[in-house]
């Protein structure tokens, strides 16, 4: 039984191991993974279940600069338009994004900014 539990526990430690966060060079690829994780983050459960909750009235759209670091951190988030005056809602963005941790990695000292216009229903 030991030998059968050490033996999943490797299996999962290697397939973990084994999925490495792909290392993107290229801006259009970086643009690609922001839009679609961002995009997937506010139509995430979880998102969801918060805005309604909270910011059931809160429609609009919001044009912001995403800065990316290496380890695919938000390390800036900077709102550029809007026509969402709700502050508290615009800090809650602001918040889910700076939290967010994206699928893929860049290379050393480098360092993306990417325009993303959200649209909130």
């Amino acid at each position: 039984m030991k030998i059968l539990v050490v033996s999943i526990l490797l299996l999962v430690g290697f397939n973990s191991y084994a999925q490495k966060k792909p290392v993107l060079t290229d801006e259009e690829q970086v643009q690609e993974m922001v839009t679609t994780e961002v995009e997937a983050l506010f139509k995430s459960k979880d998102f969801l279940k918060q805005k309604v909750k909270k910011y059931a009235d809160v429609k609009g759209y919001i044009v912001v600069d995403i800065a990316v670091v290496k380890n695919g951190k938000v390390s800036s988030f900077f709102k550029v338009d809007s026509d969402i005056t709700n502050i508290k809602f615009l800090e809650f963005l602001s918040d889910t994004v700076l939290e967010h941790k994206f699928q893929f990695k860049l290379p050393k000292q480098q360092r993306y900014k990417i325009r993303q216009t959200i649209n909130i229903e």
